[in-house]
């Protein structure tokens, strides 16, 4: 009999939306039901552990493997995983996209969660191709700090100021650098846009 294809999933949003909450729950039901599960998460992100997954409010969190890039993710794969997590995909390369289609292709379940804006509202890769190619997309939301509507950016913040158009694009933090926000009150001094 022909070897049953996997699904990819991806949960995405700003910060602070529930995306890694999501993902650990997708992950503890797939144990539940006898899969056999691996987490990863980008060896950049080390804010609250460097081995495991840990939510922005402390939630218990999940040991995960770290990948230096896409590649580094899929040689990590154990050939009786059932079910591949990978958490914050937005710092993995675009090679992240075909790793998780041969991944996919290959039996396995792939739940990816990740930013899908930067901190200036563009589209943060490899998220948009990912998204594309998913068979599932969760788009979650948080609650704007300012006006209490729902959130859908990640407004980064410097000296508790919005942070220039400018800035690097990579920055790692959590609530001391980056606010939930909606499209009304983010604010990216210097952007401007252009008509089409």
């Amino acid at each position: 009999m022909p070897r049953r294809k996997g699904d990819i999933e991806v949960i995405c949003g700003s910060m602070f939306s529930g995306k890694t909450e999501e993902l650990l729950r997708r992950l503890r039901l797939a144990r539940v039901a006898g899969q056999r599960t691996q987490l990863f998460k980008p060896v950049i992100d080390d804010r609250y552990s460097s081995d495991s997954v840990v939510t922005h409010d402390g939630t218990p969190s999940q040991g995960a493997t770290n990948a230096d890039d896409a590649l580094d993710l899929l040689a990590k794969v154990e050939p009786g995983s059932n079910v591949v997590g990978v958490d914050e995909a937005h710092f993995f390369d675009d090679r992240l996209v075909d790793v998780c289609i041969y991944l996919a292709h290959r039996g396995k379940r792939v739940v990816a969660a990740g930013l899908d804006q930067d901190y200036r509202g563009n589209p943060f890769h490899p998220m948009p191709r990912l998204m594309a190619v998913a068979a599932d997309v969760a788009k979650m939301h948080a609650i704007c700090i300012l006006c209490k509507r729902r959130a859908s950016r990640t407004q980064r913040l410097i000296n508790g100021q919005p942070a220039r158009i400018d800035s690097p694009l990579i920055l790692i933090g959590g609530k001391e650098s980056y606010e939930a926000r909606c499209s009304n009150c983010h604010s990216v001094p210097g952007k401007i846009i252009r008509r089409p």
